[in-house]
């Protein structure tokens, strides 16, 4: 199979075919109803499911959208999308009602995937109490648990037949790599959330790049921790998975015990994951109980990773192959990746450079290229860029230049081997005194104290600069933080106004689903704090 001009029915197919009965998924979250399922199983329960779909009125090109945790079922309800010839919308596990209504409503969504429970919420509930309008909306189908006013799996099963059978086989071949098939709709930080159009050429590409980064073996045991409503854990975990044949195992809660007994239980290979992930894992007081032995391949991103924090990865957590990358839902999820043999400061301090066929450019506030060395917003430019957002040719514009390049907002250093280091968010970014402070080159640099394991910084108001930085730390494992003697610390290393005013020591950062720090949630805390040290 041609992997840079396919399409996901294809390729689901064909892991049917060519990985048969090994293991496709296990889910052993339910310890009352574990599940182990080859790929040919996990293929037929996909197929029996778009045959209900067909039956039940989905015409090609209409979405389905799934809210629902990392389960076997999630993996199930999106294959069969794509082999019924639909578009999938995944849609975030935290959101509220009227959060979620809102991607119901954009994407004309006429059949959601979803479940009762998770996390105490009542998602069916949760919708019809927003009072939000959804004209489009034909069927709410449970993939787990009872909610009134929704179908139960087993009921919608018994719609298929034979001729609705035939016709997904006729719709899988019918799609073409250039067609849409799924749309990620953004955080929505910035605003509302935008709906990200990514068509099945490019995410099986880039799956099949992300696959050879982690060098995915089949037989291997992927857990994936990754929400699946987010490009880190479809585009990285799923897709690769059927590539390349390694068993997908979801996980829908991180928990350091939790996750290191399944690592050894189920002899976990492959576990990719943000920063705090493996963090959390190191600190765990009880890691060396665990045999996680294992454990070979891995891939981060998307924050500040210590060189010790590598090191550690590879001697505790016991990595053969730690690899570092950058991407965003936009550009389906990759544009740069470290290399095989690249050295533990290449992966700790750069996300890699352009995967094959991909263009960057590093630019001022006006567009033009900036030297080597020197901080710009990263432009990107190739066949995986998305097509633009959902019916907002506005926002598209705006993101995308008329010869292609996206506009990513990310604030970058590129060295003289096109290997960049993300220094910022524009829009996080803050002021002191007339200097720009970048959070995240600030936390890179803190990040190097042997005492500290996590570290973020926002900018907070002051009467006299503007802005000025606050750091909020957790300590390595074992470590007693003294904040004054951190400040004095990084008075020694960095510009004044780059210096954090003030340092917190914490047990924790929030979250969120994706495990990436919440700074407007960090924001409110320090306007709190600082409000009582007033008081």
């Amino acid at each position: 199979m041609d992997l840079d001009n396919t399409t996901l029915p294809r390729v689901i197919g064909r892991a049917a075919l060519e990985y048969g009965e090994a293991e496709g998924a296990v889910d052993t979250q339910d310890a009352a109803a574990p599940v182990r399922i080859s790929f040919a199983k996990l293929v037929e329960e996909a197929d029996a499911t778009a045959a209900t779909l067909v039956a039940s009125g989905l015409q090609p090109g209409e979405v389905v959208a799934l809210w629902a945790p990392n389960t076997w079922e999630w993996v199930v309800a999106a294959l069969a999308t794509f082999r019924a010839g639909g578009v999938l919308v995944p849609v975030n596990t935290r959101f509220k009602g009227r959060e979620a209504a809102y991607v119901l409503q954009k994407s004309r969504t006429k059949f959601l995937f979803t479940v009762a429970g998770f996390l105490g919420a009542d998602y069916v509930g949760m919708l019809r109490e927003s009072g939000e309008e959804l004209p489009d909306l034909q069927e709410i189908v449970l993939l787990r648990g009872e909610s009134a006013g929704a179908t139960s799996c087993t009921d919608l099963l018994a719609r298929g037949d034979d001729a609705s059978r035939a016709e997904v086989a006729v719709r899988s071949d019918a799609v073409k790599p250039d067609d849409l098939g799924l749309v990620m709709f953004t955080s929505g930080t910035t605003g509302l959330p935008k709906g990200v159009m990514v068509d099945h050429g490019p995410l099986v590409r880039v799956a099949s790049i992300l696959g050879a980064t982690l060098g995915i073996e089949r037989g291997e045991r992927y857990l994936v921790i990754n929400p699946f409503f987010h490009a880190f854990g479809f585009t990285c975990g799923i897709v690769p998975s059927l590539i390349y044949g390694s068993t997908i195992i979801p996980h829908a809660v991180f928990d350091p015990a939790v996750v290191l007994q399944k690592i050894q239980d189920e002899r976990i290979n492959i576990l990719p994951g943000p920063p705090a992930i493996f963090q959390a894992l190191l600190n765990y007081a009880e890691l060396d109980r665990y045999d996680i032995s294992s454990l070979r391949s891995c891939l981060t991103g998307a924050a500040t990773i210590p060189e010790e924090m590598v090191v550690q990865m590879r001697e505790r957590l016991r990595f053969e192959r730690v690899m570092t990358a950058y991407g965003m839902t936009e550009t389906t999820g990759l544009a740069t990746t470290c290399r095989p043999g690249d050295d533990a400061r290449t992966i700790a301090t750069t996300s890699g450079r352009a995967i094959d066929d991909v263009e960057l450019r590093v630019v001022d506030d006006d567009g033009n290229d900036v030297p080597s060395g020197m901080p710009g917003e990263l432009w990107v430019r190739g066949y995986q860029v998305t097509r633009g957002y959902l019916d907002d040719p506005e926002q598209t514009r705006a993101t995308i230049t008329e010869d292609g390049w996206l506009r990513t907002g990310d604030i970058v250093v590129m060295d003289e081997r096109g290997y960049i280091d993300i220094t910022d968010r524009k829009k996080d970014m803050y002021i002191v005194g007339g200097f720009n402070a970048y959070p995240a080159e600030i936390e890179r640099m803190m990040i190097e104290h042997d005492q500290i394991g996590q570290v973020a910084v926002i900018g907070v108001p002051d009467d006299r600069l503007g802005e000025v930085g606050v750091a909020f730390v957790i300590p390595a494992h074992g470590a007693q933080l003294d904040e004054a003697e951190v400040l004095a610390w990084c008075r020694e290393r960095m510009a004044n106004y780059k210096v954090p005013r003030q340092v917190w020591v914490v047990d924790a950062l929030p979250l969120n689903a994706s495990n990436k720090v919440l700074k407007n949630d960090l924001r409110a805390e320090a306007s709190a704090r600082l409000a009582a040290s007033v008081d």
